[in-house]
C-alpha cells in the first residue's frame, strides 16, 4: 500500500507539492477568516450530554474535532471556547477555559459529572473561594495555611522516602525475594488443594451440587460445644424400647418390676442382718 502523497505525478511547473495548497484547502489548526480554528480537543472530565434523549455520559479522555475561538479576556489571559459535536446525538457541547479558577467550564450542551468533594493529591482539601478570599485579606490566616501546606508536603515526602527505602530493602536481592514468594505459594497451593479435595468428597458423600464453604474458626468452636452420649447407653435404650411387645399393658409390667425390686431388697436386708449376728467382724 502506498503512503500518503506517494506515486502521484506533479508537473514541473506546479508551484508547490503541498496537498492543501493544490486542493485549495485550509491546513488544520490555522485560523479561518472568522477567527475560529479546528483543533483536536480531549475531554478533561466526564460530561453528561443534555441533547441525548437518554442520559448519556461522555467519558473523560474522549477526543473530538472542536472549533476553537477566543471569547474574552481575563486580565491578560485569553478565554477560549471549544465547540464540538456529539457523535451519538449530533448535539453541540461548548466548553470554556476559566483562568480565574484554572478549570474548564461546561457552558452549554451538557453538565460536568459530579465527582464529590475535591481533594488534593497530598491529602489536603482544596480551598474554596471564600477561604481564598479570607487568606488574601487576613495575613495570619495565609501564614497558617502555608504552614499547614508545608506540613502536608513534608509528611508526603517522608512517606514517599519510606516507601522507597522499603522497596530497596525488600527487593535488594531479587533472587531471595522471588524464592520466598514461590515457597509461600507452594505451601498455600497444597493447603488449598487439600481443602478442595475435602469439599469434593463431602459433595460426593451427600450427593449435593451446591458449593461447600470452607471451615472457619466459628464452625470449629460450635462443633466443640456439641455433646454426644455413649454408644452403649443409646443401644441399651433402643433395645429396651424395641423389645416391648405390642398389646401388653405397661401398667402391669411396671407393677411386676416394683414388686420384684421390693422382694430382692428385703432378701438382701435379711442376709446382711443374719451375717452380722453370726460374725460381727465379717
Amino acid at each position: 500500500m502506498q503512503g500518503f502523497n506517494m506515486g502521484r505525478y506533479h508537473p514541473p511547473d506546479a508551484p508547490t507539492t503541498n496537498p492543501n495548497t493544490l486542493h485549495r484547502r485550509r491546513a488544520p489548526g490555522t485560523l479561518s477568516k472568522s477567527g475560529t480554528q479546528t483543533v483536536r480537543f480531549e475531554m478533561p472530565f466526564a460530561v453528561w450530554c443534555s441533547s441525548c434523549p437518554k442520559p448519556t455520559l461522555i467519558p473523560q479522555g474522549v477526543r473530538f474535532n472542536a472549533e476553537k475561538k477566543k471569547v474574552g479576556m481575563y486580565f491578560s489571559t485569553p478565554i477560549w471556547e471549544f465547540t464540538m459535536k456529539h457523535n451519538i446525538c449530533g448535539g453541540a457541547v461548548e466548553i470554556r477555559t476559566d483562568p480565574k479558577t484554572t478549570r474548564y467550564l461546561v457552558v452549554s450542551g451538557g453538565k460536568a459529572r459530579d465527582y464529590g468533594e475535591d481533594v488534593a493529591v497530598l491529602g489536603g482539601p482544596v480551598l474554596s473561594e471564600k477561604e481564598k478570599e479570607e487568606r488574601k485579606e487576613d495575613a495570619f490566616a495565609a501564614l497558617e495555611g502555608k504552614a499547614e501546606e508545608e506540613a502536608v508536603v513534608l509528611e508526603g515526602k517522608r512517606r514517599v522516602e519510606e516507601l522507597i527505602e522499603g522497596r530497596e530493602r525488600d527487593w535488594s536481592d531479587t533472587w531471595s525475594a522471588n524464592r520466598r514468594l514461590r515457597e509461600g505459594f507452594r505451601r498455600e497451593r497444597k493447603v488449598l488443594k487439600r481443602e478442595e479435595e475435602g469439599r469434593e468428597r463431602l459433595k460426593e458423600k451427600f450427593g449435593i451440587e451446591v458449593e461447600v464453604e470452607g471451615e472457619t474458626e466459628e464452625d470449629r468452636r460450635r462443633a466443640k460445644l456439641v455433646m454426644f452420649g455413649d454408644v452403649g447407653d443409646r443401644q441399651a435404650e433402643c433395645a429396651e424400647y424395641f423389645s416391648r411387645t405390642p398389646g401388653r399393658s405397661s401398667t402391669s409390667k411396671r407393677k411386676g418390676i416394683e414388686s420384684e425390686s421390693k422382694s430382692s431388697a428385703l432378701r438382701r436386708q435379711l442376709v446382711s442382718n443374719t451375717r452380722a449376728a453370726i460374725d460381727p467382724f465379717g
